[in-house]
């Protein structure tokens, strides 16, 4: 398993990184993983290289940090551990958003759950846009102090989102993200509009979620085949994600082609696919069964070519919009 360094810290995490959103019960529609199974995925993740591992605060309110801390014991100082606040944890007004007083109550929790006295990587999930960014990084930048935190990151930003945090953590001299885990993976590509270059220009990682478009990217969905019962893209008004699905099943088949002479799999060569961008530092990973998890990590095996790359590029490209379009243009002359 290849280690990479996180953003532009001395703290190197494998180049696959595993998520436990289905870790306890259900959770926006994702299947549910029972502590005895999740012993098993997490052990198996450890041999095989894995020392990276994601969760979060609201993924079944509390119950997948509590499962990830019982299924890493006495091996949780080996690994590095990523978790989030800023969701809904109950009714009461305060329970929610990246206040002081939510932040410090929830870094707490977090802990006790995860059984652990530092987390590694701590993420704001989403922006508040009723929170002073002076508020919110004050408080992680105590959490790091106190050594309850290592590093933050950011989670689910806009270009300026993220831009405006990291100035305002220069100018208060206090901890800046290193990080930012945003949906990313071949047929969703914003991000490579803004934030991807303002990722490279500032010194930070990005760490992809839903690599695989919520499951789209595998062998499942095939032109003039049915999706399977019970897939999460089998009912139309269901679907979390949105892309050009037409478009989207010329790179299914493209994937294919790619994977074969490796002996590869389709989802294989879409993890492939994001490992070979030089801004992510690590890919989010899920897997409900041992044997999706074998497939995934089986990533590691093989890689795509510099050729194979160009190509998936070329087929399903982020949105030109404006002022990209006018910014790429314009730089013709220089």
């Amino acid at each position: 398993m290849e280690l990479r360094f996180l953003g532009n810290t001395g703290l190197k995490v494998s180049s696959l990184c595993f998520g436990t959103m289905t870790f306890g019960g259900q959770w926006k529609m994702v299947g549910t993983t029972t502590q005895k199974d999740a012993d098993a995925l997490v052990s198996r993740c450890i041999e095989a290289g894995i020392n990276f591992f994601d969760t979060a605060d609201i993924y079944s309110t509390g119950e997948s940090e509590e499962i990830l801390g019982k299924a890493l014991g006495p091996r949780r100082r080996d690994v590095v551990v990523a978790t989030k606040v800023r969701g809904r944890m109950a009714e009461a007004p305060n329970e929610v958003g990246l206040s002081r007083h939510h932040i410090l109550e929830s870094v707490d929790r977090s802990l006790r759950r995860l059984g652990t006295d530092w987390i590694d990587l701590y993420q704001v999930h989403s922006w508040d846009p009723l929170t002073p960014l002076e508020e919110t990084l004050r408080a992680l930048d105590d959490c790091v102090r106190w050594g309850k935190v290592r590093y933050i990151g950011a989670s689910n930003f806009a270009g300026w989102q993220l831009m405006k945090a990291l100035a305002v953590s220069e100018r208060l001299g206090v901890e800046r993200f290193v990080t930012l885990q945003p949906l990313y993976n071949l047929v969703v590509r914003d991000v490579e509009n803004e934030l991807v270059p303002l990722c490279q220009d500032q010194g930070l990682s990005l760490l992809p979620w839903s690599p695989l478009a919520g499951g789209f990217l595998t062998d499942k969905y095939r032109r003039g085949r049915s999706a399977p019962d019970g897939a999460r893209r089998a009912i139309a008004e269901d679907q979390f994600l949105k892309f050009d699905e037409e478009r989207g099943l010329d790179v299914l088949e493209a994937l294919a082609d790619i994977a074969a002479p490796h002996e590869g799999s389709v989802a294989q060569a879409a993890l492939n696919w994001l490992l070979a961008k030089p801004w992510v530092a690590s890919v989010i990973i899920g897997a409900r069964t041992m044997q999706q998890l074998d497939e995934n990590l089986a990533t590691t095996k093989w890689s795509l070519t510099p050729a194979e790359v160009e190509k998936l590029d070329a087929m399903m490209p982020p949105p030109r919009v404006y002022p990209n379009w006018f910014i790429e243009m314009s730089r013709q002359d220089r």
